[in-house]
């Protein structure tokens, strides 16, 4: 007997680049591609390779998204056709048979096929199905075998404020699920088309046996997992959270919920939401990205988990000292430019402007931005003891990007994000934009002299043609002198490997998962290094926003004084992104799901 094996990578954001909406999509893409690599450089032992498979959702055309704000359509027109003759697509058409489309796609990774198969769920309404001896439409059928195999409410909570997202992840789940079952039981279907027996044994016993390990990122896909333990299948599976609701909803309260181990859930915890993330306990491993993470899952759900962190993508990591002293000029010369056309005054020289970032999604406190904003403060009363002493050159300004928005604007004024006016600013940037100004950190103090330290915020997502710097997130990266990440809340923080990836050193605090994966590598700068970890978790508050000032000013006066050492420190950022690859998490999920070692061929050769 032989057998034929495939990964399943699942999630709400797997599928082509078109179906992202935030970090999720990278991860997924980056299992498998170096996965894909892994197999190519032959560094299994095992004998028969999985297939690898990303299961995701199909939105046909506009509108069928229950994100609204997004609008994702699925493009798979960078994908060439899947047209095997195998397996795969025996399970495509036993689906179709009932209804259920599965558009197909296939992509090459250094030799290596990556089939991408996007569910189409948005008609379930249509098909119809029976189910318990009645004939009903299948997203009827679905919620009844939900309610039947774990309790799941969907009267309830389809008509929760979020119930079009809850019936979308429960058909998603329920479609991936039935499309393994049809892979998992082929053996056995086409057994059924011979009636002699004596044949029938002789016939499926010369056809593979299949083999399916799941991999399933986030909640948005947990039910898959439970539905196949509850339909007995053979199935190896692994959950992957890269955060909590429950986590989430308490935000920088989570650390304080489990040092006195209290698992209550905040209000805002979506409970349709947590009830399927709770169905992680049905997979065979349960991973989370981050210690933090691992803590909340055990707390809230009750689960064990294993901490896999996640990594980033090593494709172009050489450091390009170029490119940086492109990106910083053209920041420099921008600021000053836009700071004396709308302010006045005496120009800033370009070259005296010193600019640091901080970017993630607009959670205030969650963030640390009150943090980073008390920090700037004091950083600015360092700056000027400094000119006092003789230290530093009075024309010399530090300014901020707070790169934090609610989605996508046009039409921005000429010269934003310097010119900001009131009016296109939403929600939490108007108050996050109100902190700046009570704390008088708006560059117009740069003008008066009040300030030599300043916080610009830019509502904006990041892009070449954004209406304001028009640099890609890499390029304002490259061209600031350091990123600083003051988290009460992160999981894991991948935008601090970003910075790194540039080349350009960074202030993470203690909270972000990021800073769990450090403590596990070798530093290769002394002193402070490239990333310094500012403790928010055990020191007073009144200290962590001294350490975060003093890590800035630490950064700065060694970019002002000492040009070789800050080279090195940017060093460094770089080589411990360059640890941070895919190619360790990517090997520990493959040996959770398959008990079988990947093994480096460099690692190889060390042990013969």
């Amino acid at each position: 007997m032989f057998e034929k094996k495939w990964l399943v990578i699942a999630g709400e954001e797997a599928g082509p680049k078109s179906n992202k909406m935030g970090g999720i999509w990278n991860v997924i893409d980056a299992e498998a591609v170096t996965l894909a690599a892994l197999m190519s450089s032959k560094a299994t032992k095992d004998e028969i390779l999985p297939g690898i498979i990303i299961a995701g959702p199909y939105y046909p055309h506009s509108g069928t998204d229950w994100n609204k704000s997004l609008n994702r359509v699925t493009d798979m027109s960078g994908l060439e056709t899947y047209n095997e003759d195998d397996e795969v697509s025996e399970a495509i058409k036993a689906m179709k048979s009932k209804g259920m489309e599965i558009i197909s796609g296939v992509r090459y990774y250094k030799g290596i096929p990556i089939i991408y198969l996007m569910f189409k769920t948005n008609d379930f309404c249509r098909i119809m199905s029976e189910y318990a001896g009645r004939i009903m439409c299948l997203s009827d059928k679905v919620k009844a075998e939900a309610f039947s195999f774990v309790g799941l409410d969907s009267l309830k909570y389809e008509n929760m404020a979020n119930g079009h997202e809850y019936t979308h992840y429960l058909n998603l789940s329920y479609a991936i699920s039935e499309f393994i079952r049809e892979l998992v039981t082929i053996k056995a279907q086409r057994a059924k088309n011979f009636t002699d027996k004596a044949i029938s044994e002789f016939v499926t016993s010369l056809m593979p046996s299949m083999h399916v390990y799941l991999h399933c990122h986030e909640f948005g896909v947990f039910y898959t997992l439970a539905r196949l333990k509850k339909l007995g299948l053979s199935v190896n599976s692994l959950a992957t959270y890269h955060a909590t609701l429950p986590g989430r909803a308490s935000g920088h309260k989570s650390l304080e919920k489990i040092r006195n181990n209290d698992s209550s859930w905040d209000p805002k915890v979506p409970e349709n939401m947590a009830r399927l993330e709770s169905l992680s306990a049905y997979a065979d491993v349960v991973t989370a990205v981050g210690e933090s993470t691992r803590k909340e899952v055990k707390l809230f759900y009750g689960i064990d988990a294993i901490v896999v962190r996640n990594g980033i993508d090593d494709n172009g990591m050489s450091i390009s000292l170029e490119k940086k002293k492109k990106c910083r000029g053209k920041i420099q010369t921008f600021l000053s430019e836009n700071i004396q056309k709308i302010y006045g005054g005496i120009p800033i020289p370009p070259q005296r402007i010193l600019p640091i970032f901080s970017i993630s999604r607009i959670e205030i406190e969650n963030k640390g931005y009150p943090d980073l904003l008390d920090a700037l403060m004091l950083l600015d009363r360092m700056v000027k003891l400094q000119i006092t002493a003789g230290q530093q050159d009075e024309d010399i300004r530090v300014i901020c990007f707070i790169i934090a928005a609610h989605g996508p604007k046009s039409n921005v004024p000429d010269g934003f994000p310097i010119n900001l006016p009131d009016e296109i600013l939403l929600g939490e940037e108007i108050r996050l934009q109100k902190m700046i100004k009570e704390r008088q950190l708006e560059p117009a103090q740069l003008i008066t002299g009040r300030r030599h330290v300043s916080a610009v915020l830019y509502p904006q997502w990041v892009s070449s043609h954004d209406g304001g710097l028009n640099m890609n997130t890499d390029e304002l990266m490259a061209g600031c002198i350091a990123g600083i990440f003051p988290s009460r809340y992160e999981p894991f923080l991948l935008t601090g490997l970003e910075a790194g990836k540039e080349a350009t050193p960074s202030i993470v605090s203690k909270v972000c998962g990021f800073s769990d994966a450090l403590a596990s590598i070798k530093r290769l700068v002394m002193g402070m290094g490239g990333v310094i970890v500012v403790d928010n978790i055990d020191l007073p508050h009144n200290e962590t926003i001294v350490d975060y000032a003093l890590a800035m000013d630490y950064f700065l006066d060694t970019y002002i004084d000492d040009k070789v050492k800050y080279s090195l420190l940017c060093q460094e950022a770089n080589l411990l992104a360059k640890e941070m690859n895919w190619i360790g998490p990517t090997k520990e999920y493959y040996e959770l799901l398959t008990g079988v070692s990947l093994v480096k061929e460099e690692e190889e050769n060390a042990s013969e």
